[in-house]
């Protein structure tokens, strides 16, 4: 369901970023159609002007042709926007407006050498795009119109780019939000089962340890006191490793090594005579930032997993080593195995291959070497059928 519910608010936002970028694109491509009509209409102005010119030269209503010259450069000169430059067949220069040219002009006419290159170059380059109208003159006489997109529509043409980037942003912001929201959440369940557990096994063993007290007085034998007692602080144990994990632990520099052998050694005793389990430990200190309690805890959950997937008979080995400036601690099996597209997910709360269980031991461990620890932990292999290969990697502690 929250894969489902991922899915759909990623197609949702999917369908609005296509929309605005729709939208956007319909828009530039409009006004790049104004602005081509703009330019045919210029075109349409420059040939009446030549016509009215050669009519003028040899006939009478010169006032009358004046007019329409003057109306027609009146449409010539509205033009402050697009670029656009008149040539002739020759690729002479004839007209130019608003380009910004390399040498400052006084007079219109007069082309300096960088200017008239400038030009030439420009008029090449247009020439091969379609921002071109060519325009008859006469028979045998043609003028060639270039032009470039106003600064409006080059602006425009960005921006669906800066819209995707905006949006991008912002849904990644949501969605990240709407996590971290939630994380939190999960977060103060954490907390707060932590601590009611914690809470509610205090009483029960507090009794408990005041009835191991009297036990010897009421006759039981002192072996039997004794192991009731080790049971008892077996829950006090952990009774006090949720209470860590529903606070703020204390970490201090600890021996990694040092505290995968104890948990490696009470694990031992309390699993089947045909699973063996074997620990090849580092040749020396492996210190970090620890809260052993919890890192013990760890320890046991993944050897507890090891031997819940071997299903009776098999082998666990765990090897500490230093890699990369990390005190690193592989669990390995010869159990079941774990499919590749499981692999993150054996860390999820509720993922559980057992009959029985709330699938949350893995979690926890995840939450303690990560959130805690700062360190990682991840099926570094697995084959089914074959087995599993834990990793855990810890920072070092500074000296």
């Amino acid at each position: 369901m929250r894969h489902h519910g991922r899915a759909v608010f990623i197609i949702a936002a999917g369908c609005v970023v296509a929309f605005f970028l729709y939208a956007s694109d319909r828009l530039i491509d409009d006004l790049a159609v104004q602005e081509r009509e703009r330019m045919e209409i210029w075109a349409d102005a420059t040939k009446e002007i030549v016509a009215s010119t050669a009519v003028g030269a040899g006939e009478a209503g010169a006032a009358s042709i004046n007019t329409d010259i003057d109306f027609l450069l009146s449409i010539i000169e509205r033009n402050t926007t697009i670029p656009v430059l008149l040539t002739d067949d020759d690729g002479n220069i004839l007209q130019y407006r608003n380009f910004n040219l390399p040498d400052a002009v006084d007079d219109p006419l007069a082309l300096s050498e960088r200017n008239e290159k400038f030009l030439k170059d420009k008029a090449k380059s247009l020439a091969s795009e379609t921002n071109v109208i060519d325009i008859n003159i006469a028979p045998g006489l043609d003028q060639h119109l270039y032009y470039e997109d106003s600064t409006l529509l080059k602006r425009l043409s960005y921006y669906p780019y800066i819209q995707l980037a905006v949006m991008i942003a912002f849904i990644a912001i949501v969605y990240f939000g709407v996590l971290s929201s939630k994380k939190a959440e999960q977060n103060k369940v954490w907390v707060g089962l932590s601590k009611e557990t914690a809470h509610q096994l205090g009483t029960p063993i507090s009794s408990l340890m005041a009835w191991v007290e009297l036990l010897p007085d009421m006759g039981v034998d002192a072996d039997t006191v004794g192991e009731m007692n080790k049971d008892v602080q077996r829950l006090s144990t952990i009774a006090s490793r949720f209470s860590k994990i529903g606070s703020v632990p204390q970490m201090a520099p600890a021996d990694i090594n040092a505290a995968v052998g104890k948990a490696s050694a009470y694990m031992a005793t309390r699993i089947s005579g045909r699973i063996s389990l074997s620990v090849d430990a580092w040749g020396g200190e492996m210190m970090s930032l620890a809260c052993e309690p919890l890192f013990e805890w760890v320890m046991e959950n993944l050897i507890k997993n090891a031997v819940d997937a071997m299903e009776g008979h098999g082998a666990i080995s765990v090897a500490t080593f230093v890699e990369k400036g990390a005190n690193v601690i592989e669990i390995s099996d010869t159990g079941k195995g774990i499919s590749r597209k499981n692999f993150s997910n054996v860390f999820k709360p509720g993922y559980t291959t057992k009959k029985r269980g709330w699938g949350l031991g893995l979690t926890l461990a995840k939450r303690i070497i990560e959130e805690y620890h700062r360190g990682r932990i991840f099926v570094k292999h697995s084959v089914p059928g074959q087995g599993t290969t834990f990793r855990i990697e810890l920072p070092e502690a500074q000296s």
